[in-house]
């Protein structure tokens, strides 16, 4: 489980792609505290350490996380944000993340409010996706990029999200432009609830 409170960011050195697979080897500050079989959270996604050498540690994302995520899309010199998973006694200081990326959306506007920023996502939304609790409502919560964020003036296929200057600065939202890609996940305890009314109106 992860909180949605980035650590760092992490610098993708190396892509190497097998068969349905894609290894990502990155760089980041926390390196030497990794270990094999660890999950961190890439933008979102939780994926398993399966190699470190020296400053640089390899990741292994299958096609269902690549069909699903914007991980697919990543370049060498891109920037990652990244999270460890949190420890039993930790803080819950974001919310409630599992590292499970619904789908994405793509940025649509962006706009400068003297020091902070605000966001507009648009994503795919039909009844089917709803009943399976993918979407988004005021005020709750949503993670984007792995970044645990607040919903404001949702619609049927859009939210929109304020970013503040530290978030700004520390996580890859700076490079989030019109027309980027990002992941999302949406809240969990909404699909619970979701799924839970679907299965009594079918009852």
């Amino acid at each position: 489980m992860f909180s949605g409170i980035i650590e760092s960011t992490a610098r993708v050195v190396a892509i190497e792609h097998e068969q349905g697979n894609v290894h990502l080897t990155l760089t980041c500050p926390f390196t030497e505290e990794l270990s094999i079989d660890q999950s961190i959270a890439h933008n979102g996604a939780c994926l398993t350490v399966v190699r470190i050498e020296g400053d640089r540690y390899t990741v292994t994302a299958m096609r269902e996380t690549l069909e699903r995520s914007n991980l697919g899309l990543l370049k060498v010199g891109d920037e990652v944000n990244v999270e460890r998973s949190m420890p039993m006694n930790g803080r819950l200081d974001g919310h409630i993340v599992q590292g499970h990326v619904d789908q994405t959306a793509t940025c649509i506007d962006v706009e400068d409010q003297q020091g902070s920023h605000q966001y507009t996502f648009r994503y795919e939304n039909s009844e089917e996706m709803v009943r399976h609790g993918y979407f988004t409502v005021d005020k709750g919560s949503v993670t984007v990029n792995g970044v645990s964020l607040t919903v404001c003036r949702p619609t049927d296929d859009t939210f929109q999200v304020c970013i503040i200057p530290y978030t700004f600065d520390n996580t890859n939202f700076h490079a989030i432009t019109p027309g980027s890609v990002v992941n999302i996940e949406f809240d969990i305890i909404g699909k619970y609830i979701a799924r839970m009314n679907t299965l009594l109106h079918n009852s």
